[in-house]
């Protein structure tokens, strides 16, 4: 297994690939460990407050608008995983499926996901949304 040593400088060398892009001075790899350091992880850095994000040195609308853009790109690549039409054929299937619509979400939804029957995706639709720890489902529009 991976140590958190090694891990950490994947995710330096990984954040400064992306935001680099361009970059001919080497702002890209210091600012990469001032972003991991400040927030203490890619997950909680791809999720925080745009202007915590700004407030650190090396970090300006461009590489900020690269990292909004990740959480995007990492969803509709796994909802590729499970395209409408796709058959699921175990429990690990939805949880994939679901995890990939889902994962990034602040609050709570109660949906539905349609299967033809031969349990190929048809449709997936949210019906309510609700708050972080949960979901008010009326009754009377089941």
């Amino acid at each position: 297994m991976e140590s958190d040593t090694n891990k950490q400088a994947t995710d330096v060398e990984l954040l400064t690939a992306l935001i680099g892009a361009g970059s001919k001075n080497g702002t890209a790899g210091k600012a990469a460990i001032r972003l991991l350091h400040r927030f203490g992880s890619l997950r909680a850095l791809l999720h925080a407050d745009a202007g915590d994000i700004l407030a650190c040195k090396g970090v300006g609308s461009a590489r900020l608008s690269v990292l909004r853009a990740l959480p995007e790109l990492a969803r509709r690549y796994y909802s590729e995983s499970l395209p409408s039409g796709e058959t699921i054929r175990s429990p690990a299937d939805t949880e994939a499926f679901l995890q990939a619509r889902m994962r990034h979400l602040h609050h709570e939804l109660f949906c539905c996901l349609f299967l033809d029957n031969r349990h190929r995706v048809l449709c997936f639709d949210e019906l309510f949304r609700g708050t972080i720890d949960g979901t008010s489902v009326p009754v009377s529009n089941i």
